[in-house]
């Protein structure tokens, strides 16, 4: 269920069930599970893995090169688990080389319209990131994070299980 107008690359690995709306650009090293929505004009790049069940909305962007100055186009990785949702205009970045390179996401999370997750990031299970929030390089969050609208949060920066954050929160080392 590719829609006419989606550019999949042939080296792309698509479950058979994947949904792939209008305008969509999927790279050819892009992995993408079972059951999978892929709405219009999602831009999904670089050594991404996504699995089950997980559902992208209009003009997101998943997987492209991370916003690193040290970045040198290194080979880096984007790993995202079960049942995420990413709604509309959401940035995920791959890892930055000469990091670990890899952003890793766990599963059942939300991430409203607007947010953005950094080079080398790891996250649990179960958060959500309220419209607008951002996560700089190298985040950490534990499982069952809330992350309020607008809430920015430094490089390197660890938030542990349950934590919650106000709207317009600024979270630093």
């Amino acid at each position: 269920m590719i829609h006419p107008t989606a550019i999949v690359s042939a080296e792309a690995q698509l479950a058979a069930d994947v949904e792939v709306g209008a305008y969509t650009v999927i790279g050819g090293q892009v992995e993408i599970g079972p059951r999978c929505w892929i709405g219009p004009h999602v831009v999904i790049n670089g050594q991404t893995r996504i699995g089950a069940d997980n559902k992208i909305y209009q003009f997101a962007s998943v997987g492209a090169n991370p916003q690193d100055k040290k970045y040198g186009g290194g080979v880096t990785r984007l790993e995202i688990g079960a049942r995420n949702v990413f709604r509309e205009f959401c940035t995920i970045n791959r890892g930055a080389t000469p990091d670990h390179g890899l952003t890793r996401i766990g599963d059942d999370n939300l991430f409203m319209a607007y947010t953005h997750v950094a080079h080398d990031c790891t996250l649990g299970n179960n958060i959500v990131m309220v419209n607008y929030a951002g996560l700089a390089g190298h985040v950490e969050l534990g499982d069952w994070v809330i992350l309020s609208g607008y809430t920015g949060v430094h490089q390197f920066c660890k938030i542990g299980t349950h934590a919650f954050t106000a709207a317009l929160s600024g979270v630093t080392l």
